[in-house]
């Protein structure tokens, strides 16, 4: 008799891992499904009852890299606005969700994850550079606004100026020259912004780059002039 409680007891508590089981393997293939089809009621109500917001698919990528690489920007909003996703994650790459949220260019989705924390100045590449690559000088703007350094420069040296200059637009190239971009760095390979501009072939990139060394040498010219004359007209030491 005891023998047989003790089987039926076990064959109960299989049964309920069974379907909790299930239930999981449905809920999971519902969530992934929902991201694709940027199906943001289904993913909130799969959250409200529980589920993870930071699973990853079959290949491990995590919902919201998923979500913002398919592109999903409801998905991807529903999941930022969850306490429990982890917006720093990253992927294969080393990317950050807010690095490639810059690199489309969304503001809103940008916004929002700035206001959860996410790395503005993470180390090596980061979100300046994918929004320059972009051309987007909304993002541009938000992420120099909120501290973003200017001059990062990636693991080779390469800074957002040099990116914008090969792929990006010449309103963001002129944007990042007049908050003030170094024009004269070099990344590792010894190339500036203006070779880099040269190499992608840019004649706009080119003439903004161009017309940004002539003014610095202009007023390099005139505060060493104004040096100068300060030096001639200064009074002699006394003796």
């Amino acid at each position: 008799m005891w023998n047989f409680k003790k089987a039926k007891k076990s064959i109960v508590l299989i049964g309920l891992f069974l379907n909790f089981s299930l239930s999981f393997a449905g809920a999971y293939d519902d969530f992934f499904r929902a991201i694709v089809r940027d199906d943001a009621r289904s993913v909130q109500a799969l959250l409200q009852r529980g589920f993870d917001p930071n699973t990853v698919n079959p290949e491990g990528v995590p919902a919201l890299m998923l979500a913002l690489r398919v592109p999903a920007p409801k998905v991807a909003d529903v999941l930022i606005g969850s306490p429990q996703t982890h917006v720093e994650v990253r992927n294969t790459q080393d990317e950050s969700p807010l690095m490639l949220a810059a690199l489309r260019g969304q503001l809103d989705l940008v916004t929002k994850l700035v206001a959860r924390d996410a790395d503005v100045n993470k180390t090596g590449w980061a979100p300046l550079h994918y929004a320059a690559t972009g051309g987007h000088v909304p993002v541009i703007e938000f992420l120099l606004e909120h501290s973003a350094y200017i001059d990062a420069e990636s693991p080779n040296g390469t800074t957002p100026l040099m990116m914008a200059a090969m792929y990006g637009s010449p309103e963001a190239v002129k944007h990042l020259i007049q908050a003030g971009a170094d024009l004269q760095i070099k990344n590792g390979a010894g190339l500036s912004a203006l070779d880099f501009a040269q190499r992608g072939n840019r004649p706009n990139n080119i003439e903004l780059m161009q017309e940004g060394l002539r003014r610095e040498s202009e007023r390099d010219a005139r505060k060493k002039a104004a040096a100068a004359s300060s030096a001639q007209t200064a009074p002699a030491p006394a003796r």
